[in-house]
């Protein structure tokens, strides 16, 4: 018997603890931060299943308050997924 497949929600919205310093360990100091950045991107796009992600300032500022060498070890994210109002756009959820 095949089971049936429930469609995800399109507008759905989770908070997440990233735990940056298990991917910032062994990074020279100039690339953590940048890394960090990358690596909460990778982690949206699993958790949400969609390509195009956007960073809020605020999540941006808070991980580079700290400077490039010293990222914060955890953070708290929230994660939304919205449909995108551009009718060009590959994706219509971001």
């Amino acid at each position: 018997m095949a089971r049936e497949r429930k469609a995800k929600p399109d507008l759905v919205s989770r908070d997440y603890t990233i735990h940056l310093a298990k991917h910032t360990h062994k990074t020279t100091f100039k690339a953590k931060t940048p890394r960090g950045i990358k690596k909460i991107k990778e982690f949206a796009q699993k958790a949400m299943g969609t390509k195009d992600v956007r960073i809020d300032t605020d999540v941006n500022k808070f991980v580079w308050a700290q400077g490039v060498r010293n990222p914060p070890k955890r953070i708290r994210v929230r994660l939304s997924r919205k449909r995108n109002e551009d009718e060009d756009a590959e994706e219509k959820l971001y």
